[in-house]
């Protein structure tokens, strides 16, 4: 038998996170996974959850002395980053002291929209780690996953799906007629299962997806199986564009304003993968992306028709 593979999560308790231990426990893969713990966190209930399932959990200060984070990723084959988007930059520490602890791949925290850059700030600094990372040499997989399923529940009148809503995304940018990828979050442990143990998608990216939908579509879903006519909050381009303008202006002014800095996020990725058109398989084809599809034909997630299935049955 082979020997279990050594994988390292920096945010296992959190929705991707959680996502990627879900999905390596219950691989045919033999995993042995460290959850590598805030200091302040390692005696919470989430982590004592971890650790009852067979995870080791362990103290890792990623802004710390480095000599003491290559003591914790030791052994570790594969590492993986789920950390919380304000804390992108704590991933260039976390990734001297893999290269110097001899991990043989390092996961970096992506699970988006693929796309260029200049499109979307919080992409920016994505590639910006990920250029941290090939500068070092550092085996690395980008893995983006398109846009999530449990972000796109149309308001019904009924209220009937109001518990799944997220209301700062209930719209449909544009004319709602540019192709999405989709994918569910749960879905994203099982698609890592397999990536991280192919040696293709080594120094690559991978664009892992479910299925591909406009966003009328969606909402025409939602029509069909719910028997109602969704609420179709359609935001013209001109407001959106109008938007990041605006935020751009404020964050001139003051670069710590929260307000402008949501803002601005939310719009570019509404921009980006709701009038560009850039989370599609065609487009990250072009930008160098292996399609999870075609590497593992076959593999099947969530779809929209599933998930809304289980919210209207009330599961």
């Amino acid at each position: 038998m082979a020997p279990a593979i050594k994988v390292g999560v920096v945010g296992a308790t959190g929705r991707a996170g959680t996502s990627v231990v879900n999905g390596l426990l219950a691989s045919e893969t033999k995993f042995d996974i460290t959850a590598l713990a805030r200091p302040s966190s390692i005696d919470s209930r989430a982590n004592a959850e971890l650790r009852g399932r067979g995870v080791h959990v362990v103290a890792a200060d990623l802004t710390g002395p480095k000599e003491d984070l290559v003591k914790v990723l030791a052994g570790i084959d594969v590492l993986i980053s789920c950390i919380v988007y304000t804390n992108l930059e704590d991933q260039k520490p976390l990734a001297e002291a893999a290269k110097q602890a001899g991990v043989g791949r390092f996961v970096p925290c992506d699970f988006s929209t693929p796309t260029t850059r200049g499109v979307m700030n919080l992409h920016d600094m994505k590639d910006d780690v990920l250029a941290a990372v090939q500068r070092l040499r550092l085996p690395y997989t980008v893995i983006d996953s398109g846009w999530w399923i449990e972000n796109s529940v149309p308001a019904l009148p009924s209220g009937k799906t109001d518990h799944a809503v997220t209301k700062v995304l209930d719209l449909i940018p544009g004319d709602g007629t540019v192709s999405i990828a989709y994918s569910s979050v749960p879905d994203i442990g099982v698609y890592m299962a397999k990536i991280i143990t192919d040696p293709r998608t080594l120094n690559k990216r991978v664009f892992a997806y479910t299925e591909v939908l406009t966003a009328n579509q969606v909402a025409d879903l939602m029509d069909q199986l719910s028997g109602e006519n969704s609420k179709r909050n359609y935001l013209p381009a001109d407001e959106i564009r109008n938007a990041m303008v605006s935020a751009r202006s404020a964050l001139e002014k003051n670069p710590a304003d929260q307000t402008a800095i949501f803002t601005l996020a939310i719009n570019q990725y509404l921009d980006c993968w709701g009038l560009r058109g850039d989370n599609t398989p065609e487009y990250a084809e072009y930008l160098g992306y292996l399609d999870i599809k075609q590497l593992y034909p076959g593999i099947t997630g969530k779809t929209m028709r599933e998930y809304f299935q289980e919210l209207l049955s009330g599961r």
